[in-house]
């Protein structure tokens, strides 16, 4: 898309588009949990924690929208730590489904991350219309990439599970998943703690990349 074609966003459309993203991602959640919890499924299980934090996020943002740059960096950090959080628990659940075993259904694995991906892609192209984005919105935004990577990898690891009927690609996304909420966590992070020497117009060179 050119610039010009970017939504120049007001406060009120800023508010309309998260409310989007947040319900989408509410929805997704809970059909990760059910499909996750019928499927046993440690990777569908993530990416239901995954979008339900994002749903936090998004929450945090349209709170954000008419708050001070300070409250926003909180809001962020945050989310970074929540992220963080989210990747522990799914890790302990894929250990636990390695050592009790597990089943995963490999076509509600496709079916589940197929619906997200494109769920996830409308977030992503949502959140990337606005332009100034603050850091609380570049986080929502790392959080929709993040997802909808997240999601190829389901799928991948769907189709795995349909010929071998094994459960190690299941779990391995899974810890996948969390791997990449780690890394989006500490890049919120990092953005969060640039922003704040960006305020203050000091020197931050040991975290710029």
């Amino acid at each position: 898309m050119s610039g010009e074609s970017k939504l120049k966003l007001d406060s009120a459309e800023r508010r309309r588009t998260l409310w989007i993203v947040l319900w989408l991602n509410v929805t997704i959640a809970a059909g990760f949990f059910i499909t996750g919890a019928v499927g046993d499924s440690n990777a569908l299980i993530a990416n239901g924690l995954d979008n339900s934090s994002d749903a936090v996020v998004y929450g945090l943002s349209l709170l954000a929208l008419t708050r001070s740059r300070t409250w926003k960096r909180g809001a962020a950090r945050f989310s970074g730590v929540m992220l963080l959080v989210f990747a522990g628990g799914v890790v302990l659940d894929a250990i636990r489904r390695f050592l009790d075993g597990s089943e995963p259904v490999g076509v509600m694995m496709l079916a589940m991350a197929a619906v997200a991906a494109v769920v996830n892609l409308i977030c992503l192209r949502l959140l990337q219309k606005m332009q100034d984005k603050d850091v609380n919105l570049r986080a929502a935004t790392t959080f929709s990439f993040n997802d909808f990577v997240a999601n190829g990898g389901i799928i991948i690891a769907g189709i795995i599970v349909l010929v071998t009927e094994a459960n190690w690609p299941d779990l391995v996304v899974g810890i996948g998943v969390a791997g990449i909420a780690v890394y989006g966590g500490i890049e919120i992070l990092r953005d969060a703690h640039m922003d704040n020497h960006d305020e203050k117009k000091t020197q931050h060179t040991g975290l710029r990349k």
